[in-house]
């Protein structure tokens, strides 16, 4: 029996062109495209059709871009989207819990759209950034995350779990130099500070959270129709209540993504489908844990 789980991906699965194919070809899609167009109040379809990498780049345009392109795949696969379970990779989450029927499409948007000027305005106030590290045992890198911020006061700490021998932390900038050496130090393959906007599922990230708590306790949230892998907790989850909490706690607590997928096959899910950017981010994930486990993208 297929036991498929649909997973959607987060900031960074955006590319030039994305969601152009589906306007062409869905009156579906052109109608979802332009409600998004009249919720944002500019024409987002525009930028993601036209805009240059650097357009979309910026948080503010980023964030609704890869959430429109995951949940317009969604509602083009009609019947044919029955999920088992659905989690979402940071932003993701959002686009799940659309999918899956707990947010309706407007609701989805506008809590994105707020998210990301949140998180944007977080960004420009503190001088933070991310780094990936490569070959590293969570546990040594939690250590020395931890260590250093005792040492310094400064913030880092694990941000990303992506999947194992991948861990993505996060801080201010000076906090993450230093831990960029001793973890290469200790034993890291590549410790490599990535282009983003900000220490993003960190401290630095508390004043987007506040920012964002109130929106989401206002906002109706339903029964999904599947239990959702949440990021803070890794289990799944379908009381609204408690998949709110856990939704204001997601920007400054980190996306636990090995967790959730260990549980997804403790679970007996034995598909994936990817939803939304290349479609291959994820599976590539899920791949570090079950070299056979069945997957593809819609």
């Amino acid at each position: 029996m297929v036991k498929k789980a649909y997973v959607f991906p987060g900031q960074a699965a955006q590319f030039v062109g994305m969601g152009k194919d589906l306007y062409e070809n869905s009156s579906l899609a052109q109608e979802l495209f332009e409600r998004a167009n009249a919720i944002l109040g500019y024409r987002i379809s525009d930028i993601m059709f036209q805009g240059t990498d650097a357009d979309l780049k910026q948080t503010k345009v980023t964030q609704p871009s890869v959430f429109l392109h995951s949940v317009i795949k969604a509602r083009l696969a009609g019947d044919h989207f029955r999920p088992a379970a659905v989690a979402g990779h940071s932003l993701g989450e959002f686009s799940a819990l659309t999918a899956a029927g707990s947010l309706d499409f407007e609701a989805g948007l506008r809590l994105v759209q707020q998210r990301a000027l949140a998180m944007q305005a977080a960004c420009e106030a503190v001088e933070s950034t991310m780094a990936a590290v490569l070959g590293l045992s969570d546990e040594a890198i939690e250590r020395i995350c931890l260590e250093i911020s005792h040492e310094t006061g400064g913030i880092v700490v694990p941000a990303n779990y992506n999947c194992p021998g991948q861990l993505v932390i996060s801080g201010d900038v000076p906090t993450i130099a230093k831990a960029i050496e001793r973890l290469k130090a200790a034993g890291a393959k590549r410790a490599i500070v990535l282009q983003v906007g900000g220490a993003f599922h960190s401290p630095c990230m508390k004043p987007a959270e506040e920012a964002l708590r109130d929106s989401i306790q206002h906002t109706l949230f339903k029964k999904p129709i599947c239990p959702i892998y949440q990021n803070v907790d890794a289990k799944p989850h379908t009381d609204p209540k408690i998949i709110k909490e856990n939704l204001i706690r997601q920007l400054t607590a980190p996306v636990r993504w090995t967790q959730i997928m260990r549980n997804m096959l403790a679970d007996h899910i034995n598909h994936i489908t990817e939803c939304g950017g290349s479609g291959t981010v994820l599976r590539g994930f899920f791949r570090q844990v079950d070299k056979q486990l069945a997957n593809d993208s819609l």
